[in-house]
């Protein structure tokens, strides 16, 4: 996108949700803006009072939503000189002041009232009409992250209320936040979606991707207790909504669960999967990993095929495209307990190639199938704060969420099988050529005479701050390369990365050279530490 101006839109202050936390830095305050049920964090100096600047506004913009936005606006003030004639607009006036130059914590009920109208501010745009862009802050650990917010949009231009990115919300722990955006094109909204998000966990974001006729795609953030409303005009809203989750916990479904494969990352799973209260029958190659979740409540199934036949949604998690086969088409495998309606959920980094043949294989059996590879590692996985990215049976998907809760912070639909292996390696590739990129960078120094720790606090203090490459680095540092994620699968993933980029002919040089790196690492028995001891390829 482009830096640009969005006009003044009005809008009220409101009480942000509970969970909420307000920014850091400059004093704002949460708005709900009219006309569109979006809400953001507004920089104090980017409130104006509504009377004052009404008709500058209106002269600034001419658009057919933001003439809805003035409407809602009116009836608003309607109401709320009905309800209370005695204090309307005096003690709103006398509040408006005396809030700009002192911050609240929190809005009384007659603060709510309040109205605002947003002067001209800059903010990231994209480029077209019907763009729009999501935003998002998240942080690893610790927390889960707040609310996110979506802005809607057709696909003609309109007026739009002004966001300003940068003051969305800031997470409660985590030393190191970061601020993911991504373009994305007009949306057609999926009919399923306008029904409430139910059993909700607060910090849990969904987005759904769907791939229409057209070209262009889109995600739709459904946060949990939020649901999405199609209005007579077209138009889409978020509102907030009632849910069955108390105090942001989560229902669990009343499913049976099977999950097959308890390595670093479906141990975590396995294990707030138990937490949450599901009913799980977990099975390994290696029975032995079984006897911890079997003391937490789990039950125990003899092969494969025996969890899938005694369960409605059976998750596997193994280590690469051979496991991936062998599970489902070997002797006593999944294929053999499908049968129509049975559930399988591959959750496995393989190609797109191998996780189609499987979709094939289970819905040619009358069985239901959803890929969802996971973004993460087994301290993430631990803490429940995967980032799940999910393909094929929709419906599937969605009887998968309260498990997706418990296991994950955010879920994305990313439409046809196929799609989410691809993401998923595609991001594999970006995580494993920068961990080459940290190692190459500190045996550098070190063998030019510079301080490695020194490297490290100049990168913290930069833009390439963040969780990954503080942990890496002191992995480096103290020498500790016990596996968080095996170097042999980043090497997997690399491998697999190079060769999607084959088959479309897309160069790959980055993830090639790292590749060789880690090819390198694992001839010195590197395989089994965690991907940090790639380190090890470059000493002498």
């Amino acid at each position: 996108g482009k830096l640009g101006r969005y006009p003044p839109w009005p809008g009220k202050i409101v009480n942000p949700p509970k969970d909420l936390k307000k920014p850091r830095g400059k004093k704002c305050f949460f708005v709900k803006f009219f006309g569109t049920e979006d809400h953001a964090w507004i920089k104090v100096e980017q409130l104006k009072p509504y009377h004052p600047h009404k008709e500058e506004m209106i002269k600034i913009n001419k658009g057919k939503r933001f003439q809805q936005a003035v409407d809602a606006v009116e009836e608003f003030l309607r109401k709320t000189k009905g309800k209370d004639q005695a204090s309307s607009h005096n003690s709103t006036e006398e509040k408006n002041r005396r809030n700009s130059s002192e911050e609240r914590g929190k809005q009384s009920a007659g603060e709510e009232k309040r109205r605002a109208s947003l002067s001209e501010g800059k903010v990231k745009k994209g480029t077209g009409e019907g763009k729009k862009r999501v935003s998002s802050v998240s942080s690893e650990r610790g927390s889960k992250s707040p609310l996110k917010r979506a802005q809607d949009q057709s696909p003609r231009k309109q007026g739009r209320p002004p966001k300003d990115e940068k003051d969305l919300t800031i997470p409660e722990s985590s030393t190191v936040k970061r601020v993911m955006t991504g373009t994305v094109a007009g949306f057609k909204w999926p009919p399923s979606v306008s029904e409430p998000v139910k059993d909700s966990d607060p910090h849990f974001h969904h987005f759904l991707l769907s791939q229409t006729e057209k070209p262009a795609v889109c995600y739709q953030a459904i946060t949990k207790k939020l649901k999405v409303c199609e209005e007579e005009t077209g138009s889409t809203s978020i509102q907030a909504a009632d849910s069955t989750a108390v105090n942001g916990s989560i229902t669990p479904t009343d499913k049976k669960i099977g999950f097959l494969g308890l390595g670093l990352m479906g141990s975590g799973i396995v294990s707030n999967l138990l937490k949450m209260g599901h009913t799980v029958t977990v099975w390994n190659r290696t029975a032995e990993k079984c006897d911890l979740f079997i003391q937490e409540g789990a039950r125990l199934g003899r092969t494969p095929a025996e969890v899938v036949s005694t369960c409605d949604i059976t998750f596997a998690c193994v280590s690469d495209p051979k496991a991936a086969k062998d599970l489902v088409l070997g002797p006593s495998g999944v294929l053999q307990g499908i049968r129509p309606g049975k559930c399988y959920v591959d959750m496995s980094t393989v190609d797109a190639d191998t996780v189609t043949e499987l979709a094939q294989v289970i819905v040619s059996r009358g069985g239901r199938f959803l890929e969802a590879p996971v973004s993460g590692n087994q301290q993430l996985s631990n803490d429940g704060m995967l980032v799940i990215l999910a393909a094929g049976d929709r419906g599937l998907y969605e009887d998968c969420s309260s498990c997706f809760q418990a296991m994950g912070k955010t879920s994305f639909f990313l439409g046809e099988v196929g799609n989410a292996a691809k993401m998923m390696l595609i991001v594999n590739m970006v995580q494993g050529s920068f961990m080459a990129t940290i190692a190459e960078g500190l045996t550098l120094a070190q063998v030019t005479g510079q301080s490695q720790q020194t490297l490290l606090d100049i990168l913290n203090q930069g833009q390439l701050a963040s969780i990954f490459l503080d942990q890496k680095c002191q992995n480096i540092l103290q020498g500790n390369f016990k596996p968080d994620f095996y170097l042999k699968y980043i090497q997997k993933d690399l491998r697999l990365a190079i060769a999607l980029g084959d088959s479309v002919n897309h160069p790959t040089p980055m993830a090639a050279a790292a590749n060789e790196v880690y090819k390198r690492a694992k001839a010195l028995d590197q395989s089994d530490n965690d991907m940090s001891a790639v380190y090890r390829a470059y000493i002498h």
